[in-house]
């Protein structure tokens, strides 16, 4: 074992379960998956795709639902190979299979008691298909998001639209046939499906779009193909049933089978392929779709219009359906003031009165004049209703229409934070139900009241928004899962408001979100006893053994939504409030290497419902230490994405201070204070260990690794550059515009290797001095640091030491701040900006107040290029976002500088975090590896002149990944703008170094 190892029990949370969760995991999990079990998977697939280890387990135990069952193993199926053999080893082995994507299902869809198939890490692509991107194929792994960013290009999209789309995948919209703001019912994935490829239970694989597809199943399947056509000549000989099947259908419908695929659908192949559509798992694998695209229509006109209640917004939504509203979403007060948890909502929505409601409605058009249309007819419809400012913000902002992108997006974000934002304040320790259902779209209002009715009758508080367009109301319960009598309060609830919906409205029990755990049960009361027993035909035909998802959409247990509830122990403040939504997981860099913030939640949460020095804690905490603390490249995107902003991993750098001893604070502080000796013995290693060649310092750092700790020790990489210039150039501070404060990365580590021309610190003075803005270094700069290398690491003396001493030279740097700092990488620009603040003494937290900290981005995109000439442009560009410009919002500013110089630009559409983070990637160059694995496989499948971002570690790390040689986005500004005939950056305008 290393020297400095830290102690696994450094992490044991200080407070156990007062008595053991009721959902706990049993302690026979400790070790993980038993035999004979795990030697069988490892056989099968290979012990790379089999996931055993009881931290393996727990991770996947848990999703967006109120849920939770613990896997007896997971299987990360590659091929359809794979599935065919898991397919034949449950046959032989009365094995069940449940398969898991995004885990966005909100009804515990994607949970399983025995195998668990992760069909998300291998599934992902998107191939636009024909010159008009009138269809795509898109993998089942492939979030919503990611391949409307392909489609967006071609001025396509595809029609289902949920909120998760961020990280729900497409197999799962298919599966729970999901739909979102404007899909309805017209452009949901039963209407815009073109074609899929599925794996029966059989392990028959069909394409529905062969021309052949009917003959090869008869010839494979003659027993399903007869047993269809039988189910199909049943229902249409029943004028009663076929009316209901098609009335039920007019509405938003995702509960149980869709029987209308037997109407739909001539032949057996095209009555699967409607199956298969909202089949939640339970009939087969879909291993490939593709969708009918549709126009993107990007001219929109959107508003947020806010009533006195939420009868008189439900009660207006008709009037904007008939002016031709794309959307039309409806939220109510509690949804409003929760929503103040969403970055960039006003504060003072905090204040709404609880009976306020609003409507965003929005109109989308392919062109100007049909806008203008839309809004002259949206015009007519707001003379007429009686709308409220109760806040000022919404005063400010008038109850109108507005095409401004921030505004919209800023309404949206807000609208689709809705579980999130309304989960995250619900109070500690309670367990989150999300409903949807759908009535006839003419009583919505009817309905929202007697749903008020019905649950402040049953003492629930709850919050309620919907796509109002298409009569679809979704709604949010918070109960204790550990109190019997909340469970049951729960249960009464359920049991009214089942009966309400259907008997009442006639509606669907489940609109979007697929009939899941919680409706199984209740799946007869709206389907009746005919229809529902077609149900239990079709699933017995195509699946007779029952290996597929057993008890999540049929199941003949009247309280079968009670069981398996989740329990929600209370947490570190910084992560409690997360629902296991998932949102954070497709930006997370380690999430296909070992964990995602939202399982390393889960984790934690599991440790607290053991009671003390439970094995089962023993065995996550030896696992934590790697696979959630020293994996998480600490860039925080995960706080972007989760809707109520938590940072996971400001959370692992706790952890990771927590396992620091004394002697390390104290270590990590002495170089903090000598920081200027340290960073002069750094830059002399890294001239030393090129001139030995990589094998020597390749070699000495991997033994002292070994010795000491890998996650202390980085490891020498053939990709790191050779040493930076010994002198920074040479400025005056008279008539600056600007400090420059050269990164403490830049003034350690040079260029790359193939450059020629100036150095990065050159670059930036030079182009400075040309376009009018010189800058100036100050002479101490050596020896100063945003103090990122200590916060990354969870140094929390180093930090507070360098972030006061940094501020306190920057206070003196700039007069006072009255000159503005300029930063060179993003990162450190991210770190004096915004990540010293905690760190700092009072008075220093002054000083910071008044500092302008400008990142180099935003210097030359706003400063020096409007006042540049361009002289030359390179072919064409592929740009590297760093997450330090995504916290910072300047990724726009890097491609609007490579646009500058680069007659083509591309930000490829899997650009995401590089997890190379300063020196994790040296720590653990797998995280790199894993984390750039998609990005790369894009920017390597063609040429490239220029690989540009604006950040040197981030850079290195890309270079590593790509094979190709990245670099500052200002060094080919500089380079661009350089007056024709100077040579380098000697245009006057640096002068030598001191």
């Amino acid at each position: 074992m290393p020297l400095l190892q830290p102690k696994p029990s450094a992490l044991r949370p200080g407070r156990g379960a007062a008595a053991p969760a009721p959902d706990r995991v049993a302690d026979d999990l400790a070790a993980g998956t038993p035999e004979p079990l795990r030697g069988e998977l490892t056989a099968l697939l290979g012990a790379e795709k089999v996931l055993t280890g009881a931290s393996d387990l727990v991770r996947y135990a848990s999703d967006a639902s109120p849920y939770r069952f613990v896997p007896q193993a997971v299987a990360v199926a590659e091929t359809v190979a794979d599935v065919s053999a898991l397919f034949r080893f449950a046959h032989e082995r009365g094995r069940k299979l449940v398969f898991r994507a995004a885990g966005t299902s909100l009804n515990g869809q994607a949970q399983g008691e025995d195998i668990l198939v992760d069909v998300r890490r291998h599934w992902a692509g998107v191939e636009v298909l024909g010159d008009d991107a009138a269809r795509a194929r898109v993998g089942p792994g492939t979030t919503v998001v990611r391949a409307n960013a392909t489609l967006a290009r071609h001025g396509r999209v595809l029609g289902p639209d949920p909120a998760s789309a961020i990280a729900c995948t497409l197999g799962g919209v298919v599966a729970n046939n999901a739909s979102g703001m404007t899909a309805g019912t017209t452009r949901n994935s039963y209407r815009t499906l073109a074609s899929l490829t599925f794996v029966l239970p059989s392990g028959t694989v069909v394409d529905t779009a062969a021309p052949d597809a009917d003959e090869r199943l008869a010839a494979a399947e003659p027993e399903l193909c007869r047993g269809l056509l039988a189910l199909k000549a049943e229902i249409e000989a029943d004028a009663e049933l076929t009316a209901r099947i098609r009335a039920k259908y007019e509405i938003k419908n995702t509960n149980g089978y869709r029987l209308d695929a037997f109407l739909d659908g001539a032949t057996p192949v095209q009555i699967l392929r409607g199956l298969m559509v909202g089949s939640e798992g339970t009939l087969g694998f879909i291993a490939d779709t593709v969708f009918d695209t549709l126009p993107l229509d990007r001219h929109t006109s959107t508003a947020l219009l806010f009533f006195p209640t939420l009868q008189a917004a439900a009660a207006a939504v008709p009037a904007f359906n008939a002016a031709g509203a794309r959307a039309v979403e409806l939220m109510d007060g509690n949804t409003l003031r929760a929503s103040v948890s969403v970055a960039g909502v006003p504060a003072d929505w905090a204040e709404l009165p609880k009976e306020t409601a609003a409507l965003l409605v929005e109109f989308r058009a392919p062109d100007e004049a049909a806008r203008e249309a839309y809004e002259e007819a949206a015009a007519g419809v707001l003379a007429g209703l009686g709308l409220v400012a109760p806040v000022g913000s919404v005063a400010a902002e008038g109850n109108a229409f507005t095409r401004d992108p921030g505004r919209i997006g800023g309404y949206w974000k807000a609208r689709k934070a809705f579980v999130t934002a309304v989960g995250g304040s619900r109070p500690a320790g309670t367990t989150l139900i999300t409903e949807d259902f759908a009535v006839p779209p003419g009583r919505l209002a009817e309905a929202c009241e007697a749903l008020l009715e019905l649950q402040a009758r049953h003492g629930f508080d709850a919050a309620v928004a919907g796509h109002a367009a298409h009569g679809n109301l979704h709604f949010l319960l918070a109960f204790d899962a550990a109190e019997p009598a909340d469970v049951e309060r729960y249960a009464a609830f359920m049991d009214d408001f089942c009966r309400l919906t259907v008997e009442r409205f006639d509606g669907s029990l489940k609109a979007e979100h697929a009939t899941g755990r919680n409706i199984a049960p209740f799946l007869a009361l709206e389907w009746g006893e005919r229809a529902t027993g077609l149900m239990w035909r079709i699933k017995e035909l195509i699946d007779p053994r029952g290996i597929l998802a057993p008890r999540v959409l049929l199941d003949r247990d009247p309280q079968a939504h009670l069981r398996g509830l989740k329990t929600i122990p209370r947490i570190e403040d910084v992560a409690d409030p997360c629902i296991e939504c998932g949102f954070c997981e497709p930006t997370c860099p380690s999430g296909d290497l070992t964990t995602t913030p939202r399982q390393r939640i889960v984790l934690r949460r599991e440790m607290l419902r053991q009671p003390p020095d439970a094995p089962v804690t023993g065995s996550l905490l030896r696992a934590y230490g790697y696979d959630a603390v020293d994996t998480c490249a600490g860039d925080s995107t995960c706080a972007l994405d989760c809707p109520v902003g938590i940072d996971t991993g400001q959370l692992m750098k706790d952890f990771r201070h927590a396992r620091h001893s004394a002697r390390e604070e104290r270590a990590a502080a002495g170089t903090a204070r000598r920081f200027r000796q340290v960073e002069r013995a750094a830059r002399l290693a890294v001239a030393v260990a090129h001139r030995l060649g990589d094998r020597v310092p390749g070699a000495a750092t991997r033994l002292a690794r070994r010795a000491v700790r890998p996650d202390l020790v980085p490891e020498w990489l053939p990709e790191i550059p050779a040493p930076a210039a010994r002198r920074l150039p040479g400025t005056v501070r008279e008539g600056a515009a600007a400090v420059y404060f050269p990164a403490c990365v830049n003034r350690i580590f040079g260029g790359p290797d193939d450059a020629r021309g100036p150095n990065l610190a050159e670059a930036v003075v030079a182009v400075s001095a040309r376009a009018g803005r010189p800058v100036w270094i100050p002479d101490d700069v050596t020896g100063t640091c945003c103090a990122t290398i200590w916060h990354s690491k969870g140094y929390d003396d180093g930090t507070r030491l360098m972030a006061n001493r940094v501020v306190e030279a920057a206070w003196r740097w700039t007069d006072g701040a009255r000159l503005p700092v300029v930063v060179d990488a993003s990162s450190c620009t991210l770190g004096l900006a915004h990540e010293v603040v905690p760190y700092l003494t009072e008075a220093s937290r002054k000083l910071h107040a008044q500092l302008t900290v400008v990142d180099s981005l935003d210097w030359a995109a706003d400063e020096l290029l409007p006042r540049l000439t361009v002289e030359r442009r390179t072919s064409s560009a592929v740009v590297h976002p760093t997450c330090s410009m995504r916290h910072l919002g300047n990724t726009g500013r890097l491609t609007a500088l490579a646009e500058a110089v680069a007659e083509e630009v591309v930000v490829p559409d899997d650009a995401a975090c590089c997890a190379f983070a300063g020196d994790r990637g040296m720590l653990h160059k797998e995280l790199t590896a894993s984390a750039t694995a998609r990005e790369a496989a894009e920017v390597t499948a063609r040429d490239y002149d220029a690989h540009l971002s604006a950040n040197r570690m981030c850079e290195i790390g890309m270079d590593r990944a790509t094979g190709r040689s990245y670099r500052s986005v200002l060094l080919e500004l500089e380079r661009a703008t350089r007056p024709a005939g100077a040579r380098g950056a000697a245009d006057k305008s640096i002068r030598p170094g001191r």
